[in-house]
């Protein structure tokens, strides 16, 4: 009989669980698509009593993740415990150290050290994949590292947090303030126990990182990744975008220009009609542009049990028919020192004030607009109080340095009774 591929499984979790269900449901299938069996060996978890809805006692059960790292009898650490850097990080460059190839869903970890833990594992003739810590089920990494190797890729775009996304799709569709609906998604379980690594932009800074990587052929540089999250999102914001055509989304970009690689996750309009516009709820998706196959775009469950525990068993069934793959694509050695670039492509922005009531207000706005070179496409005042009037602008496509010399010249009008909120309309 075919040897079988051991698993030990560090973190069982909402997706450890998962993967341990559809090793024992579907072994058969399992065995049928790889020619050979996949079983677990070993285990482990912070506490051994907690009921997850699978049974674990056929498995060898370690207190210590580095422990299980290092058994003989397992040939794939599968760590799914998360953080950048204690145990996980120890246990994964254990494992790598005692020649077990990694299965990992930890985007902070690779974002923060995939460079050398590539190195790593490639000096010791291992692998890396990590399928699972990029949008969920969705098959992107693979995508990047193979369907489109043969391409040279100008752009990666994509919503890629889906609780950022449920958020924002819930505020539009009930009316409701950012506040109650952040409460609600957190009563759902949505929000990670640091809720800023969701809502503040972190985790999809991450994911987008990572891609970058493989896209570019760079180190990863999540440093580099120019970050902003949607709390500053108010429900004046989704309404009026949605009265011009747009919606709003928390949208990663990275593209390779002459400057250098530019890396931003940041809230951006779309028009309402595009693939990332209609997108509700927790999904997420990814848009691949590649010089030979032109746009791909990538729809799908972005998190949830079943869809990560899917992605990391495409890695390990990966594994287990002998397919090896640079963790990046590409030798680590290989990868180019990034050299970040602040977007500078002009675009055109989104602008929201509340101006003073008084004569000539929106004239000396316009003036300012003008003497900074940015051009009004749109421009729309709604109804008001006594003292201040809404005021919306949608400019032709400027830059961003344009647009804050002209919010500068905003303050000298006197007529600026709120901070305007600016947000960048992407190209879909």
């Amino acid at each position: 009989m075919t040897k079988p591929l051991r698993l030990g499984i560090a973190g069982l979790g909402t997706v450890g669980a998962g993967v341990v269900k559809i090793i024992r449901q579907k072994a058969n299938l399992l065995a049928a698509r790889t020619g050979r069996p996949v079983v677990i060996t070993a285990v482990s978890a912070r506490s051994r009593d907690k009921d997850r809805g699978v049974n674990l006692s056929d498995y060898a059960w370690e207190d210590d993740p580095v422990k299980l790292a290092q058994r003989d009898d397992i040939d794939v650490f599968v760590e799914l415990m998360g953080g950048s850097d204690g145990p996980a990080k120890a246990a994964t460059e254990a494992a790598i150290a005692a020649g077990k190839d990694v299965v990992t869903a930890n985007k902070a970890m690779l974002a923060l050290h995939g460079q050398e833990l590539a190195k790593a594992a490639e000096a010791a003739g291992r692998v890396i994949r990590f399928e699972a810590a990029v949008a969920g089920g969705i098959p992107v990494v693979k995508a990047l590292t193979e369907g489109l190797a043969g391409n040279q890729i100008s752009r990666v775009m994509g919503v890629m947090n889906g609780t950022c996304n449920y958020i924002l799709t819930r505020m539009e569709g009930a009316g409701l303030p950012y506040a109650e609906v952040f409460e609600e998604a957190n009563q759902l379980g949505y929000l990670e126990a640091d809720p800023t690594l969701d809502v503040g932009g972190i985790d999809a800074g991450h994911k987008l990182a990572l891609l970058a990587s493989i896209a570019f052929g760079t180190q990863v540089s999540f440093d580099d990744v120019e970050l902003e999250g949607i709390t500053r999102i108010t429900i004046d914001d989704i309404e009026q975008a949605a009265d011009m055509g747009y919606r709003i989304k928390l949208l990663g970009v990275a593209q390779m220009t002459g400057r250098g690689l530019e890396q931003r996750m940041s809230p951006c309009l779309v028009p309402a009609n595009s693939p990332l516009g209609q997108l509700e709820g927790g999904t997420n998706m990814v848009v691949l542009e590649g010089d030979h196959v032109g746009q791909i775009v990538l729809r799908g469950a972005g998190a949830g049990e079943g869809p990560t525990a899917s992605a990391v068993m495409s890695d390990v069934l990966d594994i287990a028919r002998g397919i090896r793959v640079s963790t990046f694509g590409q030798p680590a050695d290989t990868l180019e020192a990034v050299k970040a670039a602040k977007s500078t492509a002009p675009a055109p922005y989104y602008l929201r004030m509340a101006l003073h009531d008084k004569p000539g207000a929106l004239a000396k706005i316009a003036t300012a607009l003008g003497d900074a070179g940015v051009s009004v496409d749109r421009m729309r005042q709604y109804s008001h109080d006594a003292s201040a009037a809404p005021v919306l602008i949608v400019t032709h496509k400027t830059t961003r340095a344009a647009l804050d010399d002209a919010i500068a010249g905003f303050e000298a009008t006197g007529v600026v009774a709120s901070p305007p909120v600016t947000i960048r309309i992407e190209t879909v």
